[in-house]
């Protein structure tokens, strides 16, 4: 059987899976001891394989945090929107798993086994490496595996065989690809198909992918009906009211509005609750009543629609985990949060780490490499100005003055935004305490 690692078709794609684990085995023993590589490793590999080292992860066996407890787990189940599309997994995965002996996994963002189904008799070998539903599996954990390096990348991986950090783990192959939440980008796990290292083809992986992208379409559906019922409601109601208000979702998405034309579609909220006025960057101070499903912003007289925060404010950029990041501001007019996509989380940390400001050809070779791609940072810049309104300011793009940030950052620099490729991000990586 020819193996063909995505997205690399070099020396290690005709030999055969005997040969090639074989050969991926000594390269780890050099990557181990820092030593000279036969033949590069994949990046997407290699990289992992630098974080695990970073961390002084033991390549044996790893990290073996306690399993969840069955309420706990239980618990996780409930509250996973994963849940909802569980029939929409099983329909694309399991039976294809059990056909070639091999157990399908689904596990939340932390990297929490959340269910286990397949081949029964994999499943027991399973039970000895802890591929067990309750186990972790997060990098920082298990070391480079599908369900943890396509947490911390973001991405579709597969691993195969002494691809795996730890070796413990290098008789099996897994195929993972995030699943994520169509009302605000969050991540909410990874489905994973494991199995014997031998029996394993990499097109698994197409299948993974396929399958992950049905249920974030799934989800998506369900995302917009539930917005259709808000706006049933919001009609009427919103026909009623005399100056300017508008109707969100629970996530900010706007399902109607009055007398205003917000800059998006999507609103940042306070994640606390609401308790008197609060300052929304894109409205001003706006009074909050609860609706079935959502909120009803009504824009306070006497405060601008595009103003920004009064007097000295605090933002605090939390990037503290792998794979979930937040800004949240306080101050005179109200406290908000908004929770960042990949590339936010990355232009705030390197504007952050540079209060003089940045230019547009700075930051596109701080997150680029290439300052020749200018117009693409401008205009990343101006949605995420749309956003969070004047906390930033331009010319050069910077933390507006009388704006304090700070940074919550990993206990491991190794895992500061572990997906990002970013040049300056790759550099903050090396000072441990930024």
């Amino acid at each position: 059987m020819r193996i063909q690692h995505p997205r690399d078709t070099g020396p290690l794609a005709a030999l055969s899976p005997a040969e090639s684990a074989r050969l991926m085995a000594v390269m780890r023993e050099a990557a181990l001891s820092r030593g000279r590589l036969p033949l590069p490793a994949r990046p997407v590999i290699g990289a992992s394989w630098d974080r695990m080292l970073r961390l002084g992860l033991d390549p044996d066996h790893g990290r073996a945090p306690r399993p969840l407890g069955l309420d706990e787990l239980e618990l996780r189940r409930r509250q996973t929107r994963l849940a909802e599309v569980l029939p929409t997994l099983h329909s694309g995965l399991l039976e294809a798993a059990e056909a070639a002996g091999h157990i399908m996994i689904i596990a939340d963002a932390e990297g929490r086994i959340l269910w286990i189904d397949g081949h029964r008799g994999v499943r027991r070998q399973a039970d000895g490496i802890a591929l067990v539903e309750g186990a972790h599996w997060a990098e920082e954990v298990a070391g480079t595996s599908g369900i943890g390096t396509a947490l911390a990348v973001r991405s579709p991986v597969w691993v195969h065989s002494a691809e795996h950090f730890v070796s413990a783990f290098h008789p099996w192959s897994c195929a993972a690809a995030p699943v994520h939440d169509a009302r605000d980008g969050r991540l909410l796990g990874v489905v994973d198909i494991s199995g014997p290292a031998g029996t394993a083809h990499p097109t698994v992986l197409s299948l993974v992918t396929a399958t992950a992208r049905w249920a974030e379409g799934e989800l998506r559906l369900a995302h917009s009906r539930e917005l259709a019922g808000l706006r049933a409601v919001a009609a009427p109601l919103l026909a009623r009211i005399r100056g300017k208000a508008v109707v969100v979702d629970r996530h900010g998405w706007v399902a109607g509005v009055t007398g205003v034309s917000p800059p998006e579609h999507r609103l940042p909220l306070p994640k606390a609750p609401y308790d008197g006025p609060v300052w929304l960057p894109a409205l001003g101070a706006c009074a909050v009543e609860p609706l079935p499903g959502g909120h009803l912003l009504r824009v306070l007289d006497g405060e601008p629609s595009e103003g920004g925060p009064a007097g000295r404010g605090h933002l605090l950029l939390d990037v503290r985990h792998p794979h979930r990041w937040a800004l949240t501001f306080s101050g005179p007019a109200g406290t908000w949060t908004h929770e960042l996509s990949a590339r936010q989380a990355e232009v705030l940390l390197v504007l952050a780490a540079h209060p003089e400001g940045r230019t547009a050809a700075q930051l596109a070779q701080d997150l680029f490499g290439d300052p020749t791609r200018a117009v693409t940072v401008r205009a990343a810049m101006s949605r995420l100005r749309g956003r969070v309104g004047a906390v930033l300011a331009h010319r050069p793009y910077r933390i507006a003055d009388g704006v304090r940030i700070d940074v919550a950052s990993p206990d491991h620099p190794a895992v500061l935004l572990p997906f990002s490729r970013a040049p300056a991000v790759v550099e903050l990586r090396g000072f441990p305490a930024f």
